[in-house]
């Protein structure tokens, strides 16, 4: 799996700090690049901007929910404008997030392991590689 990431950068969207830092750990064990964290709205899109212009994201992971109570959707949004590939990880059930707008988006319900996230990435960004 480490070759799935090897120099890739990805974005985790997290308000919960320690998951963050499991995923950033995770990521980085399987050869990632980069980790972009954010944890607002507003800092994952800006974080997407300057990640653009550096070259680009490669996967994202996004939590549902965040904790100010907005939902992510607008960073998956411009997220799917630009073809980056994500997975929704989150307390909620699969049904709650897949209305509507990314029915297509994996979901994978916490608490899960660190492990199931890496095999989701790695499954997304090779459809768009080879796509």
């Amino acid at each position: 799996m480490a070759s799935d990431f090897q120099g890739r950068r990805i974005l985790v969207v997290e308000d919960e700090p320690m998951i963050t830092f499991l995923l950033e750990d995770a990521l980085m064990i399987a050869g990632a690049g980069t980790v972009v964290q954010a944890a607002r709205v507003a800092e994952a899109l800006s974080a997407i901007g300057t990640s653009m212009a550096e070259g680009g994201i490669d996967a994202a992971v996004i939590d549902y929910t965040l904790a100010d109570g907005k939902t992510a959707l607008p960073v998956a949004d411009r997220l799917a404008e630009l073809g980056v590939p994500f997975v929704f990880a989150t307390g909620l059930e699969p049904s709650e997030v897949n209305k509507g707008r990314h029915v297509d988006a994996p979901v994978i319900t916490k608490p899960y392991d660190p492990e199931d996230v890496l095999a989701c990435l790695a499954r997304i960004m090779g459809k768009v590689s080879a796509g």
